[in-house]
């Protein structure tokens, strides 16, 4: 199992650039997206915006995709990046089981925007993390973990997606182009 592993490419949290290393884990490339790459979607996605507020002094730092200092990307971004990349995004209806969910190969990958609390519960917001299956097993790639964790069934999974839906948390399948 230790030499699986390392063969799993894996980014560890920095900031809340946890977007990026989602997408970087996801794809399991180093350099497939990169912070610059990023910042440039969320760029045209506010030039294409119909709804752009007005700037304010905040607005230097506080973009409506994300925050230029710790970075903190949106599901507009994630979407765009994907479609990038020939992926499309299904969200998972959460009045449905993760039992739903079919882990077949049309399904690229599964992320999660789970709802987080840190620094003694002071500080409220979300992460985002994803799920891969590499060769035939299925990995957490969150780049909270110190490494990836490889799941040992699908129950496990199934498990921990319905955790996810019970706590107010996000499912976003990823899936490969049809074409």
């Amino acid at each position: 199992m230790d030499t699986e592993r390392k063969l799993i490419y894996h980014e560890k949290q920095r900031l809340q650039f946890c977007l990026l290393h989602t997408l970087n884990n996801l794809f399991q490339e180093k350099d497939a997206f990169s912070r610059a790459t990023l910042n440039a979607i969320a760029r045209r996605l506010d030039l294409q915006d119909p709804n752009q507020s007005s700037w304010t002094p905040l607005s230097v730092v506080f973009k409506s995709h994300h925050n230029v200092v710790t970075g903190n990307y949106d599901v507009n971004v994630l979407i765009a990046a994907l479609e990038e990349r020939g992926k499309s995004v299904k969200w998972h209806d959460r009045r449905c089981g993760a039992s739903t969910i079919g882990l077949d190969d049309k399904l690229f990958g599964i992320v999660l925007n789970v709802p987080v609390r840190r620094y003694g519960g002071l500080w409220k917001g979300r992460h985002w993390i994803a799920l891969r299956r590499v060769d035939s097993a299925w990995y957490n790639l969150d780049s909270d973990f110190s490494s990836p964790y490889q799941f040992k069934n699908t129950e496990e999974i199934t498990e921990l997606l319905d955790g996810v839906i019970s706590t107010g948390g996000e499912i976003l399948l990823v899936m490969n182009s049809e074409g």
